[in-house]
This record gives structure tokens, sequence and C-alpha cells, in this order.
């Protein structure tokens, strides 16, 4: 029997790219598969409306595609429940009750949701669900119990919200029916993967993205452009691998690190160019993505299963919500028909 809980998620707002698979997708298959772990995995489709609600058809059209990119990485829907966060009534109620114990004040002052405003350009135009989208979080994580949140570094404030919003309800209440979570991040020294342009961080909106769903081809022509050392003019100048996002990118992916290792050295001497470097991460790429297409190809053959898989996951995640909310209901005692 699973020893902790865990929940993760995803906004759908388009296709997933391999620093997806390398800072969550990965790890997840990997902990569904312990069976210490009983999985939700979500689709955030509301969270997603927070800054898309005038462009909903862009959340329902890459709802199915971040399914099938589950789906294609390994994610198996008989160990792990994924679904529909929309379609889970009881998150909303929950969110409601949060935020009557939250301050304004104080989600203003969450810094990754002042970063992400600020980068997202909203000015003074920013909507409520944004602001208040840390409580949506709490209400998703608290919902099934989760003991258990993987995420990045980046949103440790989110996971420090939901603690509080947790120890407040458990406090003002006096039972102890919410659990507190504990953040599972990744391995010191493996942050996010960088851009193919060699922006600090791979991006859907920056267009600097290999996508799990990309083929080889489109693999192919996206390597040949990406970002190495702009002082590399000759094969025969000494090149610079700090910095430089083929390397980087060979570190995360290649698994032969004694090939890496002279790739390395004879750039840095010079002699070697851009091409020959870029073509063997290629090789390694598609070692990577060519199961993962395989499994994303049968699946697209049979979207009325995907559906399914998602229809199915989504019962099940609501039928363990509402249990929670029937009992933060009787804490708050507002079950008045019972």
């Amino acid at each position: 029997m699973a020893k902790h809980t865990i929940l993760t998620a995803d906004r759908p707002t388009g296709k997933l790219h391999i620093g997806h698979y390398i800072g969550s997708l990965k790890n997840r298959v990997k902990l569904q598969n312990t069976g210490d772990y009983r999985t939700f995995i979500m689709i955030a489709d509301m969270q997603a409306l927070t800054d898309n609600a005038r462009n909903p058809e862009k959340i329902r059209r890459s709802l199915i595609e971040v399914a099938l990119d589950y789906l294609a990485v390994g994610i198996d829907p008989k160990k792990s429940t994924i679904f529909v966060q929309s379609q889970i009534p009881a998150l909303n109620e929950l969110t409601m009750y949060y935020l009557d114990l939250v301050t304004l004040a104080r989600l203003k002052r969450n810094p990754t949701v002042k970063a992400e405003i600020q980068q997202k350009n909203f000015g003074g135009s920013v909507p409520a669900g944004f602001l208040a989208y840390p409580v949506s979080q709490a209400a998703d994580i608290t919902a099934f119990k989760a003991d258990t949140v993987p995420v990045g570094d980046d949103q440790e404030p989110m996971l420090e919200q939901a603690r509080e919003i947790v120890r407040t309800f458990n406090t003002t209440y006096q039972r102890e029916v919410l659990v507190e979570p504990e953040g599972l991040f990744p391995p010191k020294g493996q942050g996010r993967l960088p851009g193919l342009d060699g922006n600090a961080k791979m991006s859907k909106s920056l267009n600097n993205a290999i996508y799990l769903s990309d083929s080889a081809d489109e693999v192919h022509q996206k390597i040949m452009k990406m970002y190495t050392d702009p002082q590399h003019v000759h094969v025969e100048d000494p090149g610079r691998i700090e910095g430089n996002t083929v390397f980087e990118y060979l570190d995360v992916f290649g698994t032969d690190q004694d090939q890496i290792a002279d790739l390395k050295a004879h750039y840095q001497a010079g002699g070697l160019g851009d091409v020959k470097v870029k073509r063997y991460l290629e090789e390694v790429l598609n070692e990577v993505l060519d199961p993962i297409r395989q499994r994303r190809q049968v699946y697209e053959q049979d979207l009325g299963e995907v559906y399914r898989i998602l229809q199915e996951g989504s019962q099940t995640a609501n039928e363990v919500a509402e249990q929670t909310l029937s009992e933060v209901r009787a804490a708050i005692g507002v079950n008045y028909f019972d």
C-alpha cells in the first residue's frame, strides 16, 4: 500500500517540451513505478484560464496535447490518476473557504506571484484569479491530502502559502483535517534547461524549445540553430563550453560521459566544429524522443481512449476531493443537512 500521496500538475497552454521532461515528467514516471506513492496528476485548466480567460480555445486545444504527452512519456493511468482540474467541483468550494483565511496583503507578498505578474506584463490589470491562484493551488493539494508535491525551487513560496492555509484552517476549526505538504525538489545543480537560443529558460512563449512531439526533422532543424560559442567562428578556433547550450544539453541527456568529456576537451583545444557536436546531440536526443514519439502516435490514433482516461481519472479524483470537502464542511459547521 502507498505510503505517501503526490499531487503534481501542468497548465495546458501548449505542448510539453524536453525541459518539462527532464524537470518533472521523467521523475513522475519513476515515482509512480516505485509503488510508494498514490499519484494524482492534474491538468490545471482553471489555473491556465487565470491569464487566458479570453482565449479558452487555446486551453481546450492544449488539454489533449498535454494528456498525449503524459501518456507518451510513460505515465500509466493504472498507476497514476490523471484528471482535469475544472471537472472537480470540490476544488472551487475549498478555494472559497480558504480565501476567507488569507489576506490580500499576503497574496501580494508572494514572491513567485510577484515575479510572474511582472513577467506577464499585467501592469495594473492583474486578474483577481491570477493573484489568488496560490489559494487555488492550496485547494488542489489539500483536496487529495497530498503530503508530497514535486516542484522546482521557485515554487517553494507557493507551498509555504499552502502550509499556512493548512495550519490556519486546522487551528481555526480545531480539527486536524488538512495535511501539510512538503516539496520534493530536484537534485542540487539540476536547474532549468536553457532555451535553444541560450536564454536562461526554455519556454513556449519564447519559442525556444524542443517539444516532446517534435519530429526527427524538426529536432534536426532546431539543433542546427542552437546557441553555442559566438567566438567559435572557425573549426580550428578554441571554443568555450561554459554557457554553450549544446554542451549543457549533452550534460543532461548524454549517457556516454567519456565521449562527452572527449568532445569537450577537443572543442576547447580547437579543431572541432559546432556542427559535429550538434549532430552528436541530435543522436542523443532522438534516442530519448523516439520511444516517446512512438507511444504518442499510438494514442493519437484513438483520442476517444485518451478522453476516456481523463474522464475516468476525473471521476476517481472527484470522489477523493468530495470526501475531503465533506470533512472541511463538517469542521466549519456548514454541513447543515447531514
